[in-house]
């Protein structure tokens, strides 16, 4: 069962991603602020999230906004997250696929996101789903995502 999320889920989304930056060693506010920023973000109406499973077990978020190249909107998928011990059971898949039909009747054009070389099992679903890498196609150059703090 995969739905979108509403402000009133804010609590969960807040603590899924919370757990997801402690699992992998990254910087978290913490749930009770992530949980207060992401209610905002929902209801500024820029930002998507779809939940899964009964926990919920998982999420996916992204953000949109207006294309400099198009009429249409960017889409970024920011956050991609399973509880581990729901892991391989089919959720991440139908988030994304919840997340490409979201971005597709928002009037994205398309949509990014980052993801690190040793995330096989993350690679290997977004390139199942037509997300390409520019260092696997022999013509493309190698492409990079860079980030920095301010």
């Amino acid at each position: 069962m995969v739905r979108r999320a509403e402000p009133a889920d804010a609590e969960a989304i807040g603590r899924l991603l919370h757990d997801f930056n402690t699992e992998f060693e990254d910087f978290t506010p913490g749930p009770e602020k992530l949980a207060a920023r992401m209610r905002e973000l929902i209801e500024a109406g820029d930002t998507s999230v779809f939940l899964a499973g009964d926990g919920p077990d998982g999420l996916v978020v992204q953000r949109f906004w207006p294309s400099i190249w198009t009429e249409g909107l960017e889409c970024y998928l920011a956050e991609l997250y399973v509880v581990p011990d729901r892991r391989g059971h089919g959720l991440g898949r139908a988030r994304m696929e919840a997340a490409l039909a979201d971005a597709r009747a928002r009037g994205a054009d398309y949509i990014q996101l980052g993801t690190s070389e040793t995330d096989i099992a993350a690679r290997g679903l977004y390139e199942s789903l037509g997300f390409t890498n520019r260092e696997a196609k022999p013509d493309g150059p190698v492409m990079y995502v860079y980030e920095r703090e301010l």
